[in-house]
């Protein structure tokens, strides 16, 4: 439901990965191979005095040493920068606003309402908070997180939930599914919801008990 780039996410994990393992693979034929570390004892002098060369060419008038120092410096800090901007665009789509009904950006009043002027907006917290509650009272349940975001410009709820052992995924679904009803009974606005059933460390280490 949020708008991480995962395509682009997936992008720098291959290149970056790719790189790793091309550096360790070299690193372990340098070590294991002795033809890898022939090549490079004759081949890392050569480097070194290309090295020395671009340096030379490079060197201003008056200077103590290339500008490629600078121009170097310059690329950091660009790739800081783009650094920065992935990581604030991970995640993207939380919303605080469960509900709104009149005022900027929220729905139109009901006709029923008497059309007395003014707004109400039902925070995500309490969306949140209300539904989470009640999940953690199952005792078929080991843990529950609910989360609002925003989809295509409508609020929707994430439940993600963690079944004990031998409790029936469909039993769960239903279950949550009620509840949602029943939050979207008491809070006039029913939302999209995207139920997650989900087993992990938490499940796996709880105390196994029986549901009737």
């Amino acid at each position: 439901m949020n708008t991480t780039p995962r395509v682009l996410n997936r992008l720098v994990l291959a290149v970056v990965g790719l790189l790793a393992l091309a550096a360790g693979a070299f690193g372990l034929a340098l070590l294991a191979v002795p033809a890898v570390a022939s090549w490079w004892r004759v081949t890392a002098p050569r480097i070194g005095e290309g090295i020395d060369g671009v340096r030379g060419r490079t060197t201003l008038e008056g200077q103590e040493d290339t500008w490629l120092w600078a121009a170097l410096a310059a690329v950091l800090l660009a790739l800081v920068v783009l650094l920065a901007l992935w990581i604030a665009a991970q995640g993207r789509g939380r919303t605080g606003v469960f509900a709104a009904v009149g005022g900027p950006g929220g729905s139109p009043p009901r006709p029923d309402d008497g059309g007395t002027a003014g707004s109400v907006t039902i925070t995500a917290a309490a969306a949140e908070q209300a539904l989470k509650a009640a999940l953690l009272e199952r005792p078929d349940l080991a843990g529950a997180s609910v989360s609002t975001w925003e989809l295509r410009g409508v609020p929707g709820l994430r439940v993600r939930v963690f079944p004990r052992k031998g409790v029936p995924p469909y039993t769960v679904a239903v279950e949550v599914s009620r509840l949602v009803e029943a939050l979207d009974a008491v809070t006039g606005y029913r939302t999209p919801v995207l139920i997650s059933i989900s087993s992990g460390a938490r499940v796996r280490f709880t105390r196994a008990e029986r549901v009737s």
